[in-house]
Formats: C-alpha cells, structure tokens, sequence
C-alpha cells in the first residue's frame, strides 16, 4: 500500500515539477563597478522621491524639473551584464527590463538582477549582452497611469522575476539600490567573464516579447528625437496609485 502512496505522489509531482523554469547557463562580462540608472554616472538632474519601504523595495527616479518633464529620457544599465527579460508585463508594470550581473565582491562572484520598470520604450532584447551606462529605454508613464519616473530595484534573490508578490519584500531579497550602488562604483574583475543561471523565475502568461527587431530599431531612432512634454497644466506632481499596487 505505501508503495502505491509514493507512485500516486510522485505522479501528482511531475507536473508541477514540469512548469518550473530549469536554470541555464551562459557566459556574461563580469562588472567593473555600477552606475545610476539615469543621468549617467551620477544621476544627474533627478532625485529619488520614493526610496526603498516595506511596501516599496526599490527607488522611484524623477526629473528635477517635476512632473512629465523627464517622459522620454533614456535609462541606462548599471552595470554589464545580460537581458534576462524585455518585455510589457502589463498590470502595474508596464514596460520591464531584466538585467544579471556578476560581480567581484571579497575574492568571491555574487549576482544579482537590475530592474527597469514603466518605460516608455524598450530598446533591448532578451538574451542581449549589455555593458555598463548602455541605454536599454525611455522613461514612461506605464500607459498614463503615473506622472513619469524609473521604478528601479536591484534584486539579490533570483527567483523573483516579474512575480514579486511571492517573495518578502525586505533585505533578504533586496538590496537597497542607493547603497549598493555607492559602495561598488568601482569593482575587480574587469575584463573577464563568467557564467551565470538564466531562466531561474516564471514569467507565467506574460505575452512574448516581439521578434521583429525593426520595432527596437525605430525604437532606437525615435528616441534621438525629444519626447513631447505635456502642458503644464497636464502635469501632475504626485503619483497616483493604481488599483493593483503602488509601484
């Protein structure tokens, strides 16, 4: 009787077994140090008006000029590193870019996800190498449904993905962005390479992102040109909370 309990639960298994990504592995520049994700290095002419809480586990990056003034203006890697995802996850997220990293840190690699959330475009592709202050989009609005900022985290854990939810939203899965990035501006190990695991998060029914690179290349050429700024009486000085989560 036991041995039939142990086949009807290994075959109850197998299909949940089944549905969970089976990490792979390709080779990535190790980062030399990390940047600001927006007025490269230094972010310059933004400032952060929502930093890391409970509820928040990243930076909210905005123009100093308030408003919709920085809709349109490029977002940069922060590191080298590859595209693990570059899609719209719609919902709160709207336009996402994924990014792994390994870096040198005390004679040891460690590895973490950039996030780059509500762009406007997206100007890279999955399975892109990126290198350090590369542009990988444009700031948005996540289709109007906030005044235009970056939402940007830096995830140790690398099983969060677009999935957050799931996961605690604290220091055991987070970095802190700010800091992390002041105390590594400048890392060891440039020039090498190393390998890191992709496909380590579930995008559930996300839709593909499109094959067609024509779209990333007149993605590329629009973004030389200036995004349009609303009327000031359009703008808005504070976010507006959409219905699924402050993001």
């Amino acid at each position: 009787m036991r041995r039939w309990h142990f086949w009807i639960a290994l075959l109850c298994l197998l299909p949940v077994l089944a549905a969970v990504p089976q990490p792979e592995q390709v080779r990535t520049r190790v980062a030399d140090g990390f940047d600001q994700p927006v007025g490269k290095p230094e972010a310059e002419g933004y400032y952060t008006s929502r930093g890391f809480l409970s509820y928040h586990p990243g930076e909210d990056w905005n123009g100093l000029k308030g408003g919709n003034s920085d809709l349109g203006a490029p977002v940069f890697a922060i590191g080298h590193g590859y595209v693990t995802f570059a899609r719209d996850a719609r919902m709160g997220w709207g336009n996402v870019v994924l990014i792994r990293h390994i870096f040198m840190e005390n004679g040891q690699l460690q590895t973490v996800d950039s996030m780059y959330a509500h762009l406007d475009k997206i100007l890279v592709r999955e399975g892109q190498q990126i290198t350090r202050g590369q542009q990988v989009g444009t700031i948005g609005t996540n289709r109007g449904m906030y005044v235009a900022h970056l939402h940007f985290e830096i995830r140790k854990n690398l099983n969060i993905g677009i999935n957050r939810s799931a996961f605690k939203r604290d220091l055991t899965n987070y970095y802190r962005p700010g800091q992390f990035i002041t105390a590594r501006r400048t890392l060891p190990g440039g020039g090498r390479s190393a390998m890191i695991a992709i496909n380590t998060y579930s995008i559930g029914n996300i839709a593909a992102p499109p094959t067609d690179e024509s779209k990333l290349r007149s993605n590329a050429r629009a973004e030389a040109k200036p995004s349009p700024l609303k009327p000031a009486a359009e703008r808005k000085s504070t976010f507006r909370v959409n219905r699924f989560e402050d993001l």
